[in-house]
């Protein structure tokens, strides 16, 4: 079976991206891919808070292009930051219907995330492409790939295919009322500590184990940095945490699940 490594959470921590994809051995000493067969995810949270959420979408789009021709793979999900930003690209600071609590609208709302307005600046029409059309999840060999530790992608889908056509649509929506209930479903957190909860996602989507990002495992699940150089599984085993924190001083991650 082919190595599969997952990622998260690189928060525009470009050279920390690099560094841990290098010690992995999926790229080399000039950011190239040298991971011949192997498969590579990033699970999504690819701006805001760091000096370089472009140059990490860059290099995942590059990479992806490199390890297709070697017989290899990179898939990419969609995060909530990334929902976040395609509204303040898209609504900019109008404000937006039922929200009362931000007169700034989205664009408020992503810079109280951590959006840096020189990512905004460099996005391109071929960056935008990309971005709306990441998928929210991803099945492979077994492990249920998602952003948030959350239940409510049951919301969009109770199948992974009919999760990802249902926030496809919403990427491609136009009305900001109903932008605001999406980023509310893209962004659960902490809800996949019972057993039961885990068993019902995997139930519904497939797989036996779920992984994710979004919930850092420092400030997230309470872990010192010296253990959060390692992922964290917990919901009765059936769930791995991979996020290490790198915006709060900890590692980014590149995890290896086959």
């Amino acid at each position: 079976m082919r190595p599969l490594f997952a990622a998260s959470d690189m928060h525009g921590h470009r050279a920390e991206f690099r560094a841990a994809l290098r010690d992995s051995g999926l790229i080399d000493s000039t950011g190239d891919w040298c991971g011949a067969d192997a498969r590579l995810w990033v699970l999504g949270d690819y701006f805001d808070r760091g000096p370089d959420g472009i140059g990490v979408v860059d290099d995942i789009r590059r990479i992806s292009g490199q390890a297709a021709a070697a017989g290899g793979e990179v898939g990419a999900l969609l995060g909530n930051h990334e929902a976040h930003l395609l509204a303040a690209h898209r609504f900019g600071a109008a404000p937006v219907p039922g929200w009362a609590a931000r007169a700034d609208g989205y664009w408020g709302a992503w810079m109280t995330l951590g959006g840096r307005e020189d990512d905004m600046r460099r996005l391109t029409a071929e960056h935008l492409a990309w971005l709306r059309a990441l998928p929210a999840m991803a099945l492979v060999d077994g492990h249920l790939l998602m952003h948030c530790d959350s239940t409510r992608y049951l919301e969009f889908g109770d199948t992974v295919e009919a999760v990802n056509k249902a926030v496809a649509g919403h990427l491609a929506g136009t009305d900001p009322g109903e932008w605001l209930t999406f980023c509310f479903l893209v962004s659960g957190r902490g809800e996949l500590h019972s057993p039961e909860a885990a068993d019902f996602l995997l139930a519904a989507f497939g797989g036996s184990l779920i992984v994710h990002g979004h919930s850092t495992l420092i400030s997230g699940f309470g872990l010192s940095r010296a253990e959060a150089r390692r992922p964290f599984r917990y919901g009765g085993g059936r769930v791995l945490a991979i996020d290490g924190g790198v915006f709060e001083g900890g590692d980014l991650l590149v995890t290896r699940l086959l």
